[in-house]
């Protein structure tokens, strides 16, 4: 299926790895054009060589902190042309509530909130020039079963889901559309490495971790695996696509069937 997205300039957050190295490898097989972003330059320099690998396409990296003002607004002025934004940068860390700190609320909501809102904010004027515009929220189905091992992480997930429906009422009728995608449990780099802390010093395989995993902390999947990054990039791009200019104002759930919900 053609997508229609040959020359859509795309800005993908968080990109040098697991799902958001995925959807950037996703978008620039159908022909966009893709800015990948990372913390480190090494990084960065690294995930664009691949992308540019797997795809044969148009290609470039930036490297900053998202969880910065400073960094938002280079890459837009670098970059005035975006017209799909992923904002898919996120950190997650289990801690007991006792101990999240005001400190570490204040780093999760720069982190995963306000980064998207202040990319939103400057990429919006362009894309309302131009009629058309893709702005996607990489949410979590932690924000509708906010897990009780981390909570701050839960709860900005949450925020994201309402900041892209009010965003999505904001631009009705200006050919711009705004949702959230909420993945499950999904083999990203941090859950491999999240699984590896854990398991490290015993004889544990992932595999026989997963099926635990499954059986008693999210026995409600239907899948009874980690998706793998690939699905959930194939969603967004999909939804960064001409093709789904109805679906707006939309919270999409690529989460195994982990939520127990037939809505």
């Amino acid at each position: 299926m053609d997508l229609k997205l040959e020359g859509r300039r795309a800005l993908v957050t968080g990109s040098t790895a697991g799902i958001g190295l995925a959807i950037a490898t996703s978008l620039a097989r159908e022909g966009a054009r893709v800015i990948v972003t990372g913390r480190t330059q090494l990084g960065v320099t690294k995930a664009v060589a691949d992308v540019r690998t797997a795809t044969d396409g148009d290609v470039v990296g930036f490297a900053g902190d998202f969880g910065t003002a400073t960094a938002a607004e280079e890459v837009v002025r670098r970059y005035s042309d975006i017209e799909i934004l992923v904002n898919n940068l996120g950190i997650f860390e289990p801690k007991p509530f006792e101990q999240i700190l005001d400190s570490d609320w204040m780093r999760f909501f720069e982190v995963n909130v306000l980064s998207g809102v202040r990319l939103a904010r400057l990429c919006l004027p362009a894309m309302k020039r131009a009629g058309w515009g893709r702005i996607i929220f990489i949410s979590s189905e932690s924000a509708l079963q906010i897990p009780v091992e981390m909570i701050h992480y839960g709860v900005t997930k949450t925020a994201q889901i309402a900041l892209a429906r009010g965003l999505a009422e904001a631009v009705a009728g200006t050919g711009i559309t705004v949702n959230s995608v909420l993945p499950g449990p999904t083999k990203s780099r941090g859950v491999v490495d999240f699984v590896g802390a854990l398991t490290q010093g015993s004889d544990k395989s992932f595999e026989e971790f997963e099926a635990e995993f499954f059986e008693k902390v999210r026995p409600t999947s239907l899948i009874k695996r980690f998706a793998a990054p690939e699905e959930v990039a194939s969603l967004v791009t999909y939804l960064a696509s001409p093709l789904a200019s109805a679906t707006t104002g939309a919270a999409l759930r690529v989460d195994g069937g982990v939520v127990k919900s037939a809505f």
